[in-house]
């Protein structure tokens, strides 16, 4: 069995990465085959394991707007006599839709939904097209020449990241982090459901938002009471339960249980969150107040600003970088995700 994932081309690396992060700390067997930038096949699924994996894939992740079962593969050429090969009523429930993504491909996108749909119908019996409310939705990956086509079986809630913008919720600060992002840092931090998340720079709460809508239990501090009081707010808008929010300086963080996972955006001029520390050292300060507050192989993603070197800080306190990516945000800023494990003793 496979799955067949259209993903974000916002960034050429987030993506994937997510997609893999989420894969190994949620321990879902399978082969990834990136067929190009936006497009990923999960190969060799156990057909047990199926729903499970794609259950958990559409709740978690962030750049991948959508997960299908894979049905075929064909192209342009062979399509007549592939459709044919197919029991279609194994997919088709009742009323159904063809819709087509072309991913690097010139195709003609409302043909080969014809085209296709009309190959169905000639392959099933006791079926119509309905193109406002089908009951099963048949998706086409076009790439080149080649097709991917599948099923979707289970809904990503893509409006989520549009309707949670920061300037959407109840309480606002500029400068927030988008949903989007916030979300795959959570999912890079390999964090699992039910599993404790800090976030020390909470801010609105956006990275312990994303968190809590995956089932984790959450902590968030900012030295500022407005903001601790804004984050709670935020979270209870949304349902969200299991949390605990404090006002202090992140190097008072002493922690009754230990951490999952650290993932957090410090103000990149961070000597404000702390009022008496300028420059990089304050960095080096936030790692060493938060090590022993973490679980040993803990995970911490956060976001810096390109002129801030992590290395020689994460070496000295004792954790190590495992992944960066650079994400360009004018001219003269780069942001960078960085995922850093902790080294146990």
């Amino acid at each position: 069995m496979e799955l067949l994932c259209i993903q974000s081309q916002e960034h050429p690396e987030l993506p994937l990465a997510e997609l893999v992060a989420v894969m190994e700390c949620e321990n879902i067997q399978a082969e990834i085959d990136q067929v190009c930038e936006g497009l990923v096949i999960l190969k060799n699924i156990s057909q047990d394991n199926l729903m499970d994996y794609y259950n958990i894939l559409t709740k978690r992740l962030g750049y991948t707007h959508e997960v299908h079962e894979l049905i075929m593969k064909s192209n342009t050429q062979t399509l007549d006599s592939d459709v044919s090969e197919v029991d279609w009523s194994h997919y088709i429930d009742e009323t159904f839709a063809v819709r087509v993504k072309r991913i690097h491909s010139q195709v003609d996108t409302v043909g080969e939904e014809r085209r296709l749909g009309t190959l169905i119908l000639d392959n099933c019996d006791d079926i119509k097209v309905n193109l406002s409310k089908p009951k099963s939705l048949i998706r086409v990956a076009a790439f080149g020449d080649d097709l991917f086509i599948g099923i979707e079986r289970i809904k990503l809630n893509k409006k989520h990241f549009e309707e949670s913008k920061p300037h959407k919720r109840p309480f606002f600060y500029p400068g927030s982090m988008n949903p989007k992002l916030a979300r795959c840092m959570v999912n890079l931090s390999r964090i699992k459901a039910g599993e404790l998340l800090l976030d020390p720079f909470c801010g609105t709460g956006g990275i312990l938002i994303e968190a809590g809508l995956i089932g984790c239990k959450l902590v968030g501090s900012d030295i500022y009471w407005k903001m601790k009081n804004g984050t709670a707010i935020n979270l209870d808008y949304y349902g969200i339960t299991d949390y605990r929010t404090f006002n202090l300086d992140v190097r008072e963080l002493k922690m009754y249980e230990k951490v999952a996972s650290v993932v957090t955006d410090p103000p990149y001029g961070i000597s404000t969150s702390t009022g008496d520390v300028d420059g990089e050292e304050i960095f080096k300060e936030f790692f060493y107040a938060i090590y022993d507050n973490m679980k040993d192989d803990a995970y911490l993603c956060m976001a810096s600003p390109h002129y801030v070197d992590l290395k020689p800080m994460v070496d000295e306190v004792g954790f190590e970088i495992v992944e960066q990516y650079g994400i360009k945000m004018h001219r003269s800023l780069t942001r960078i995700i960085s995922v850093i494990r902790k080294k146990p003793y």
